[in-house]
Formats: C-alpha cells, sequence, structure tokens
C-alpha cells in the first residue's frame, strides 16, 4: 500500500521542512528504537538515555518556542509529521511516554515565571529532564474542574495534600505539572504548580500494571503537607483550568494521529500477511471476504487521516477547531478500534499471539478514546459547540 504521508495528495499539507523531519525521526525510530523495542515493552520501561538521543536531534523541541531550544509551536504539521515516523515504533507506550513533555511542558512556557522557563525548560526539550502531567485523582478522570488536590498558601509555599493517578511517565519524571484546588469548587479554583521530583513530602507510588502501552511508565502521586515554592505556581492563582484547556487542542489532535497511525499499522500487516497466508488452497487475499474486509479497513483509516489533516489546517490557521478536533479524536478512535480488532481476526490464532504487532496494536488501541477526555465526553463538547 502506498505510503500516504509521501504521497502527492499531501503536498499542501507537508514540506520540505517536514519532510526533512520524517527522516531524521525515521532513521532514530529504525536504528534507536525498533531492534528494543520488543525488549522494553517486557521490561515496562525504556533507557533514559533515549530521551537524550531524541532531544539531541530536535525532535523533543518540535511544538516548543524557539527561545528555549524548541523548533517553535506554531507549525502544527511539523508535529503532525514527526508523531505518524514515531508511532512507526509500533509501541503506543513509547510514544506516550517520550512525548509526556507534550502535555507537560506547555504550561510551564506558557504562563511560569521566566525563572521557571528559564531553568526548566531547555533541559526538558534537551532531554536530560523528564517532565509529566499530573491531572487525574482517584476520584475521577474526565472532570478537571472537580479534581480534590488541596493547595494551600503558607507564606512563600503552597501546603499541598492529595493524590494522583494514571500518570505517564510518572515513575520517573524530574518535573510534575500538578493540578491542585486553590480555590472554591468548580474550575474557577484550580490552579497549577510544577513539583519537582525530590520535594518534601512527595513520594511516587508504585509503577501501575496496564492492559497496554507496556513501555510506558504510569504512576500514582501522593502529597502529604508537600512543601511547593510560591514561585512555582503556573500563572495566576485560580487559572489553571483554561491553562489546562488550552493544551487540550494539541492532546486530542496528537491521540487522533496516534489512533490512525494505529490502525494504519494494523492495516499494514494485515496487506502483508494475507498474501502469505493460505488457507483452502489460496492466499487470504483471494477470499472475497477478506478482500471487502481490508478495502472498508483502508477507506476508514484513510478518512480518519484526511479529517485529522483538516483539523490541524484550521488550527494552523489560527482558527477555532474545538468541535471539530473533538470529532476528529472520535472519529478515528472509533476508526482504529474497528481497524485493529479486524486485524486480530484476520490474522487468526497469531493475531492473539505476543509475537504479533497487531496483538499489541489492539491492546494499545484501547487507551486512546479514553485518554485526554474520553468519547462520551468528546461528544458533550461537540454538542455545546452546536448550541444543544
Amino acid at each position: 500500500m502506498r505510503d500516504p504521508a509521501l504521497s502527492g495528495v499531501y503536498v499542501s499539507y507537508f514540506n520540505e521542512t517536514h519532510g526533512m523531519v520524517r527522516d531524521t525521526m525515521r532513521r532514530f525510530v529504525n536504528e534507536a528504537v525498533k531492534p528494543h523495542i520488543d525488549a522494553w515493552e517486557e521490561a515496562g520501561a525504556f533507557p533514559r538515555e533515549v530521551y537524550q538521543q531524541a532531544g539531541s536531534l530536535g525532535l523533543l523541541g518540535i511544538g516548543h518556542p524557539t527561545e528555549f531550544g524548541g523548533a517553535g509551536e506554531q507549525d502544527v504539521f511539523l508535529k503532525v509529521a514527526a508523531s505518524e515516523e514515531l508511532m512507526r515504533s509500533g509501541s503506543g507506550g513509547f510514544v506516550a511516554s517520550l512525548g509526556s513533555l507534550d502535555i507537560g511542558l506547555p504550561p510551564v512556557w506558557r504562563v511560569g515565571s521566566e525563572a521557571l522557563k528559564a531553568r526548566v525548560v531547555p533541559q526538558v526539550i534537551a532531554g536530560e529532564k523528564i517532565i509529566a502531567l499530573a491531572i487525574t485523582e482517584p476520584s475521577g478522570g474526565s472532570d478537571v474542574a472537580n479534581l480534590k488536590t488541596r493547595a494551600v498558601r503558607d507564606g512563600d509555599h503552597y501546603v499541598v495534600n492529595g493524590s494522583k493517578t494514571f500518570i505517564t511517565s510518572g515513575a520517573r519524571a524530574d518535573y510534575y505539572t500538578v493540578a491542585v484546588r486553590t480555590g472554591e469548587a468548580g474550575f474557577g479554583g484550580v490552579s497549577l504548580l510544577l513539583i519537582e521530583k525530590d520535594t518534601p513530602g512527595f513520594t511516587v507510588g508504585r509503577n501501575l500494571k496496564k492492559m497496554g502501552w507496556w513501555a510506558s511508565d504510569t504512576a500514582e502521586l501522593f502529597f502529604q503537607d508537600c512543601c511547593v515554592p510560591a514561585d512555582n505556581l503556573l500563572g495566576p492563582e485560580n487559572s489553571g483550568f483554561f491553562t489546562i484547556m488550552a493544551n487540550f487542542q494539541a492532546e486530542r489532535l496528537s491521540l487522533a494521529v496516534m489512533a490512525y497511525m494505529t490502525a494504519q499499522l494494523a492495516l499494514e500487516q494485515c496487506l502483508a500477511y494475507v498474501k502469505e497466508r493460505v488457507t483452502f488452497g489460496k492466499p487470504l487475499s483471494k477470499h472475497q471476504v477478506i478482500r471487502h474486509k481490508l478495502a472498508e479497513m483502508a477507506t476508514q483509516v484513510d478518512v480518519a487521516r484526511e479529517y485529522a489533516y483538516r483539523c490541524a489546517a484550521r488550527m494552523q490557521a489560527g482558527d477555532s477547531a474545538i468541535a471539530e478536533v473533538s470529532m476528529a479524536k472520535n472519529f478515528a478512535t472509533s476508526v482504529s478500534s474497528m481497524v485493529t480488532d479486524e486485524a486480530v481476526q484476520i490474522f487468526g490464532g497469531m493475531g492473539f499471539m505476543r509475537e504479533s504487532l497487531v496483538e499489541r496494536l489492539y491492546r494499545d488501541n484501547r487507551i486512546l478514546s479514553i485518554g485526554g477526555g474520553t468519547h462520551e465526553i468528546m461528544n458533550e463538547i461537540i454538542g455545546k459547540q452546536l448550541g444543544l
């Protein structure tokens, strides 16, 4: 099957610079990641040195300000191109963990103090330090406005009490962008604090065992009278909810990319397999029912990709695309669910084996319609944008 990213159809979306980034990311994935990814999946983590490798190549700086060593945050398609190639590692967990800076770091460079920006952002972009975003709590996931972790101002510090869970890169991050309650109930009382790993009163819990995303460390965090310098407040007090929302569009587009690439990889695996696997005296590809399955899968993947590109183009132009990005995430994750399920079915017993890539893609896919706002929350957002 053609490589969609290289087709002339997409020339209006991608340029020569994007192609150069693709080449760099492809070499990084083929040389530094793929030979080890199976071992990293089994280990539940990958070496910290990989962050430094990616940082030295400039790959971690994509989507982040040039003044701190990034490639700039304005070129949405530069991020799309890099993300598509990174997903060819075949491990959603690896991609999520290496990319945790894309959700943890923007609040720092958007609204952090100048001193905090200068100290934290260049280190993370260089791959020397790891940052995580800590919002989700045991009592609720997508309901950000009702989080319970409390931060009380005490002189030149905040005293934080509470806990977080399901935090990507949580087990080994150096910095955590943490959503806390500093005011009254509701979205108006939420703030963001940058909390460093060795802060007294802060404890990282167990590395959680997950259905998928095995290569990504995922942890619980605990705060017990945790003393955080007031200078680590990101933006004005009680403005954190809006800072979180500002990053959700990019995160949801990223999840859409992960979804259609998960589906693309599963489709490619199937297209190769059906030509080799012989049943009832002929290749699977010669059975009409299989050909029709693959035709439907290919159609859905192409539509999901193209609609995500259209949303990216609107974001690039500075348009509000709140409903459309939510639609893109929901559609792409629905496609990924269908395609990975069909891929396992086409592979049969081999699709159930851990040595098969489609088995991992099937597991990794399941989180995509949950993370960054569930399918149901996306529909609520879409409904509100429709005036309902």
